[in-house]
């Protein structure tokens, strides 16, 4: 019997399980099982997941501590079609937390998403893949990610999909993309218009808006309106607007228009279809802020073409802005008011606002709101410019004080518009002074220190136009407005440094601010703007030309020059010539000095007696209200003295002892005693004069009080002898070339005579005026003192003298020591030529030599006498 064999079953696998239902309530767990290898596994987690992150953002943040997207970022490309799907399922939803869109981006997730967009993948994949991308597409870093790696062209398919969802994920993907100038351009390309288009006609409110919005941001392309208009694209949108069930659409189909109407030939098609009309009825009857305020945007954008502005005025546009600025609502009065001042660049409609628009952006001037603000005045800065009748329109209205008022607003734009607004008025006399009356000038100071070249540029402008009037000038100098004026000078903006030259150059006319600007230095930077071929310009030359012209002495100083046209005055002196980067010094200053051996300071100061008697009088009786003679406004000085002179002082000079006008000195003490060296040493004509000037030395010494006086430069009595003199003998000669060469004659007796060419060197004038200023204990010398002068001195007395009795002669300084005058004398006509009249002729007038010989400019006994 054979044996029997026995058969062995085979048992089951170790690692297969039967089916197991795996059941988890916590989502650590849950995150370790998208490490599974099994798909449903994988399937059934991903789902848990999406449910737990739909519950709230805590939870989201709870999946991204344990790790999840880094698990779900490997699914999102499995082969399993559900596991895909169910891992972008929990992307999407997750995407919307900023830490996760974060944490995605370093993942760079966007490529793999974009992958998902295939037509042939389920559209639950589309939908959160879309979605995902969307949520990214916030930040600008994705949306380049998006760009580069081609997302768009699938995006814009997806527009047609039957989904909704992936309709309006999609759509508002492209929305944020498009922010970007390149995807703008690259939709364009990808024929993003027909589908955006229907996408109007969706029954889904939310994708409507977007498809608006996307097409109001696409649409700022000129290239992208045309494809718009090819699509009948404005038909669709006045179709939004036509219908009433639409108007939460209506905002946005506006933006869209008003990019459209940009365009005139869209602008056009609209008018002629009677689109332009219902436009403008929409906006009259309707009381939707935004829907005002978008219209009267889209009016702005279609005036800044002429012809737009012309078929605009046509429609009458005027009369819709001029009642939206009454809207009480401040979007839309600024919309309106920008509206208008886009839309004044026409004449006509420049006139129609001028006759009703005008009081209505004068009351927004007084608005709490500084943009509407702004946006009023800006319009009524286009509005006034060259039209004397809106101008006029805007006093009438009472807007000249708002408009000052508006000069301290806050905002830039409202400064410098209402600076232009009030220069525009003030081409009109009448309104000029009704600004100023308003305190124009002391309100300009503070605009002249703002950090804007807009504001800085304007304000100096309308110094420039207020500062031709003397009170204003002096307004400007008491508010602190020059030294802020003078820094505009320092500008690298050019229409700035201009407008600054500008302002300098009409506040110079005033002598007082002559000196004030001369004293903060606006010289030194006028000849460095000069100097500079790329800073310099027509204002910065006639600046320091007139500022110098007011400051005659600083000129002659600086420039070594005085024409004919340039009358010296009481308070003039001769510093002589200053190097570059020396200090110009007041003659207070200068009077102040202790004795040195440099140079005497020649100062003119012939002011009558009675004059001065006058002008100590209303010293002693206001100590706040001193009445300036011509050379006091040229220091601007104001410094106090404090000592007070003893009795025994007083006896020492009055006893004939001599005073220092030294550092410590006093005003007092010099005057008392310039007088008394005056009367020393004079003939009979000077003694008959003694009582009348111990007179008025005795009010200086016992009643002036020094407190709170200003220093008055001491009177110069022998010059003015001098000038009476002249007036009696040679004003009554009846020729110019007659007065010349007497008045030279008269200039020679006076400083020593004429001089024999080879004895120059034996006049000891140095002595002489040494003497002098060892004897004042001071280096101011009046040029009365001078009995034995040089050239410059004599030729520094005949301009002076001249000057008094209507002669034109300059003064030239030359080297060594060398001044001279030229006059310009007509010659008598060629014999035999009678009534001639032939051109003046320029002639050197000699001092020294052979006095009143009149030496023919360009001669070389012209040359001669220039450098002997």
């Amino acid at each position: 019997m054979g044996k029997k064999v026995k058969k062995e079953v085979e048992p089951p696998p170790k690692d297969v399980f039967d089916p197991l239902l795996i059941e988890s309530k916590t989502a650590a767990t849950v995150v370790l099982m998208l490490s599974s290898p099994e798909e449903e596994v994988l399937a059934k987690a991903c789902d848990a997941l999406y449910k737990f992150a739909s519950k709230g953002d805590e939870n989201k943040m709870t999946l991204l501590g344990l790790g999840a997207v880094e698990h779900l970022y490997k699914l999102i490309s499995h082969e399993d079609p559900i596991v895909r799907r169910n891992a972008i399922m929990v992307f999407g939803i997750m995407a919307s937390n900023h830490d996760v869109k974060k944490l995605l981006r370093e993942l760079d997730v966007t490529n793999s998403l974009i992958s998902q967009l295939a037509l042939e993948e389920d559209v639950v994949i589309h939908e959160f893949a879309t979605l995902c991308l969307a949520h990214m597409a916030v930040e600008y870093t994705t949306k380049v990610q998006i760009f580069e790696q081609g997302g768009l062209e699938p995006l814009i398919r997806l527009l047609s999909s039957p989904d909704p969802d992936v309709k309006k994920n999609s759509v508002e993907c492209i929305y944020l993309l498009v922010q970007d100038f390149q995807s703008r351009a690259a939709v364009r390309a990808l024929n993003v218009i027909p589908p955006l288009l229907e996408l109007l006609k969706s029954e889904y409110p939310v994708i409507q808006l977007l498809a608006l919005k996307t097409l109001e941001v696409i649409s700022k392309d000129r290239e992208t309106r045309i494809i718009l208009g090819e699509n009948k694209g404005l038909d669709c949108l006045l179709k939004i607007l036509e219908t009433n069930e639409f108007s939460d659409l209506h905002v946005e189909a506006l933006a869209v228009l008003g990019n459209c109407l940009e365009d005139v030939c869209t602008l056009q098609l609209i008018q002629q279809t009677g689109g332009l009309k219902k436009l403008l009825s929409l906006v009259g009857v309707s009381t939707v802020p935004d829907i005002q305020k978008n219209a009267a945007k889209a009016i702005t954008k279609a005036a800044y073409d002429s012809e737009n502005r012309k078929i605009l005025n046509e429609e009458e546009v005027e009369k819709c802005l001029i009642n939206l600025l009454e809207i009480d609502n401040d979007g839309v009065k600024i919309a309106a008011a920008q509206a208008v001042s886009a839309m004044c660049e026409n004449l006509a409609s420049k006139r129609a606002f001028g006759l009703q628009g005008i009081p209505q952006l004068v009351q927004l001037l007084s608005s709490d709101n500084e943009e509407v603000k702004e946006a009023a005045v800006t319009a009524l800065a286009n509005l006034t410019a060259a039209s004397p009748s809106n101008a006029s329109a805007v006093a009438e209205a009472e807007g000249i004080e708002p408009l000052v008022n508006t000069l301290n607003a806050q905002r830039d734009g409202a400064i410098a518009n209402a600076a232009t607004v009030l220069t525009n008025l003030a081409t009109q006399e009448p309104f000029r002074i009704n600004i100023q009356s308003c305190g124009i000038m002391s309100v300009l100071a503070k605009p002249l220190c703002s950090t804007s070249s807009q504001v800085q540029s304007k304000a100096a402008f309308a110094v420039a136009v207020f500062g031709c009037d003397a009170d204003a000038r002096t307004e400007l100098r008491n508010a602190g407005g020059l030294g802020p004026l003078i820094e505009l000078l320092y500008s690298k903006d050019e229409e700035v440094r201009r407008n600054a030259c500008w302002a300098v150059m009409v506040c110079a006319s005033d002598e007082l601010t002559a000196v004030e600007l001369c004293r903060l230095r606006a010289l030194d930077v006028l000849e460095e703007i000069n100097l500079s071929t790329g800073r310099k310009n027509n204002f910065s030359e006639a600046a320091l030309e007139k500022l110098l012209d007011n400051n005659l002495s600083q000129k002659y100083s600086q420039m070594g020059y005085l024409s004919s046209s340039n009358i010296i005055t009481d308070g003039f002196y001769d510093y002589g010539q200053i190097k570059p980067g020396v200090k110009f010094l007041s003659l207070e200053e200068l009077s102040m000095q202790e004795l040195t051996d440099r140079r005497a300071v020649i100062f003119i100061n012939a002011k009558p007696q009675e004059d001065l008697a006058v002008e100590e009088k209303a010293q002693d009786s206001s100590y706040e209200q001193t009445i300036l003679s011509p050379s006091i406004s040229r220091k601007g000085s104001r410094e106090k003295t404090s000592s007070m002179v003893s009795p025994m002082e007083e006896k020492q000079e009055l006893s004939g002892q001599q005073c220092s006008l030294s550092k410590s000195g006093t005003r007092e003490k010099g005057l008392r005693y310039y007088t008394l060296n005056y009367i020393k040493g004079k003939g009979k004509k000077e003694e008959e004069k003694s009582k009348e000037v111990t007179q008025i030395t005795s009010k200086v010494q016992d009643e002036i009080h020094l407190e709170n006086l200003h220093w008055l430069p001491p009177p110069d009595f022998i010059l003015l002898d001098y000038i009476n003199d002249v007036s009696k003998t040679i004003l009554p000669l009846t020729t110019t070339r007659e007065q010349v060469v007497a008045l030279a004659q008269f200039v020679a007796d006076k400083m020593g005579g004429p001089i024999e060419r080879d004895k120059l060197h034996d006049f000891s004038w140095e002595l002489h005026i040494s003497e002098i200023q060892f004897e004042l204990k001071c280096n101011v010398v009046p040029i009365g003192k001078v009995k034995k002068g040089t050239f410059y001195h004599r030729a520094l007395l005949f301009k002076v003298i001249a000057d008094r009795i209507g002669i034109g002669c300059s003064l030239v300084r030359g080297e060594y020591n060398r001044a001279w005058n030229e006059v310009k004398l007509v010659d008598d006509s060629p014999q035999g030529v009678a009534g001639l009249l032939l051109p003046p002729q320029e002639y050197i007038v000699d001092l020294m030599f052979e006095p009143g010989f009149l030496i023919k400019q360009g001669s070389a006994e012209a040359d001669q006498y220039k450098h002997i």
